[in-house]
């Protein structure tokens, strides 16, 4: 065949021209550049055509990875196991899948039979597992190290190794060893960025995120077409937002859906997995306008993967309101989505939604599950309270309440203090509601104890919530809740010991609180009409309690501290001229 005949012939095959496109090297290449979707057109037809090539089948199930297919990535990896028995690659996917079911035996089993008999340069199998402890739900990094070291003692000049072993030491802290390996890997390979964004990520791990900016920007002026350049940007914007002040956040967080918007743009990926990415990092970065609009184009594309419930969910609760529905969505997706696929975020607002409908047991329970899951970047804790206090803002006081309650039973939570006292202060309100007699009932001790009776473990939660703050050393947390502490509990104690009802009886369960709110007020720096009225307040409710246990000296001292303050108060000044 002539040299003409044969270029003529291999045209009309499409082999020409194609090749190239259709090898693994420029599927790696277009994974590298997160265009997911092109690589993955690619090595469908790298598994046609090429269905003994175990490598194909591995890079394949690693994008369905990337896109949260787990069942696809595991056939894939099964695919290559069946095809190419001896493609150690496929084992190590597979152990992978068992990583991100959270079967870590079942992984570490997989990955051993996948480094076992290795060839003296044979070093991949190594790369791939020490990657995979990286990026597990619930990292291992020692164990990183440890295969990355022995895949670098085989192959000394592939800069993915040193780059993943930089990864694994900024995931333990060790900035400088991070920063060893990705110089080292960059002196190995200058054109290559992932180095260089690693370097620039470790000043994001120590929240210097001006550093980070300006490096990443430098980046991205010198490489204008590399994709992950801006969602780097996109998610150091983000956590940037979290950090300023409240003046400046939206416009921070709006630079961050424009960069990672940015990002797909370069990418080119329209598929619906490319934009449940994009709608995973509008959840974390809390932009729901917007989660909004792609959550409702998700919801009417062909092969939606089920967690279009949670954005849809997310939605109803943050920007609809309609907490019905939100918790109807959350429920969905909780029964659809396997377990290893939610993310703390969902049991969060499962939590509150449920919470929220009606369903308080189910609610609360899933808040409890979502503090025990959230991991240093999720930071739930900060939204269960600003939830819980916009709720308190809003008059929504008992759902609040609810709400307050899973960070007043941790006391390692940033908002252990503030919540108890806030427990305290909605369930002071609700129980001396309850206490009190309605317009035209007649005040007799038979109505006091029944009143008191439905009260009680309302206002003993008050007590216990209020005691909390009050018995705190922490100077801080004693200067804003102390004083108003000791008086709401004197007042909570107050209620219970059935003094409007059944005086002659009272115990003076009140006694100490309103004492030492006595002692306390003079330090507080509260304004002068509310000490003034506290002053007031206890020392009436203080002597009264004295007048009626026949002490009239300690009565009468009690009811001059108040005249000094209030002299005109009628109360004080009836006793005083009657003592």
């Amino acid at each position: 065949m002539t040299r003409s005949k044969l270029f003529l012939s291999l045209l009309l095959a499409g082999t020409i021209g194609s090749v190239s496109a259709q090898s693994l090297k420029d599927a790696k290449a277009a994974i590298a550049e997160e265009k997911y979707d092109e690589a993955k057109g690619m090595l469908q037809n790298l598994v046609e055509k090429k269905a003994k090539d175990g490598e194909n089948w591995f890079y394949l199930g690693q994008i369905h990875l990337i896109n949260d297919k787990i069942d696809s990535a595991s056939y894939a990896f099964n695919q290559g196991v069946t095809n190419a028995p001896k493609e150690k690659l496929n084992n190590v996917g597979l152990g992978i899948v068992d990583l991100m079911k959270g079967d870590k035996a079942a992984a570490e089993t997989k990955f051993a039979t996948a480094v076992s008999g290795l060839g003296r340069k044979d070093y991949l199998p190594l790369l791939y597992v020490g990657q995979a402890y990286i990026k597990a739900p619930e990292p291992d990094y020692t164990k990183a190290i440890e295969y990355l070291t022995q895949a670098k003692e085989k192959n000394q000049k592939d800069a993915d190794i040193l780059i993943a072993l930089g990864d694994a030491y900024a995931g333990m802290g060790e900035s400088s060893q991070a920063f060893v390996n990705y110089r080292d890997a960059e002196y190995l390979d200058p054109n290559l960025l992932a180095p260089k964004i690693g370097q620039a990520l470790i000043s994001r791990r120590a929240q210097a995120y001006d550093v980070v900016i300006e490096s990443l920007t430098k980046l991205s002026g010198e490489n204008p077409n590399y994709a992950p350049l801006y969602r780097e940007l996109a998610e150091t914007y983000y956590l940037s937002s979290l950090k300023a002040p409240e003046d400046d956040y939206r416009e921070i967080n709006q630079k961050a859906l424009e960069f990672y918007q940015k990002y797909l743009s370069l990418t080119g990926d329209a598929t619906v997995e490319a934009k449940t990415r994009y709608a995973d990092f509008l959840v974390y970065s809390g932009n729901y306008a917007e989660l909004k609009t792609v959550a409702e184009q998700l919801a009417n594309m062909p092969g939606v993967d089920a967690k279009v419930y949670r954005y849809l969910g997310y939605i109803a609760y943050n920007q609809d309101k309609d907490y019905a529905k939100a918790a109807e969505n959350m429920n969905i997706l909780f029964e659809k989505v396997q377990p290893e696929r939610l993310i703390p975020r969902d049991y969060l607002y499962a939590g509150l939604a449920n919470l929220s409908a009606g369903d308080s047991t189910k609610g609360e329970q899933l808040l409890k599950q979502a503090v025990e899951k959230q991991t240093a970047e999720d930071n739930l804790e900060t939204e269960i309270a600003e939830t819980a206090f916009a709720k308190y803002q809003d008059g929504e006081v008992e759902e609040a309440v609810k709400i307050f309650r899973i960070p007043a039973a941790q006391d390692s939570s940033d908002y252990y203090y503030d919540a108890n006292y806030f427990v305290g202060l909605g369930q002071y309100t609700k129980g001396s509601r309850l206490v009190s007699p309605a317009e035209g009932e007649e005040v007799t001790p038979e109505l006091g104890a029944q009143k008191i009776a439905a009260a009680k473990p309302t206002l003993d939660e008050a007590i216990k919530s209020f005691g909390v703050v009050i018995a705190t050393d922490k100077e801080d947390v004693k200067k804003k809740y102390l004083v108003n502490s000791l008086y709401y509990k004197g007042l909570s104690e107050l209620a219970l010991d059935g003094v409007m009802y059944d005086p002659e009886n009272a115990k003076g369960l009140f006694v100490d609180s309103f004492t030492r709110l006595l002692q306390e007020v003079q330090n507080t720096e509260l304004p002068e009409t509310t000490v003034n009225s506290y002053i007031v307040d206890a020392n009436n409710y203080l002597g009264y309690f004295f007048y009626l246990k026949g002490e009239t000296e300690k009565a009468k001292a009690h009811f001059q501290e108040t005249i000094k303050v209030s002299p005109e108060d009628e109360f004080a000044g009836q006793f005083v001229d009657q003592l």
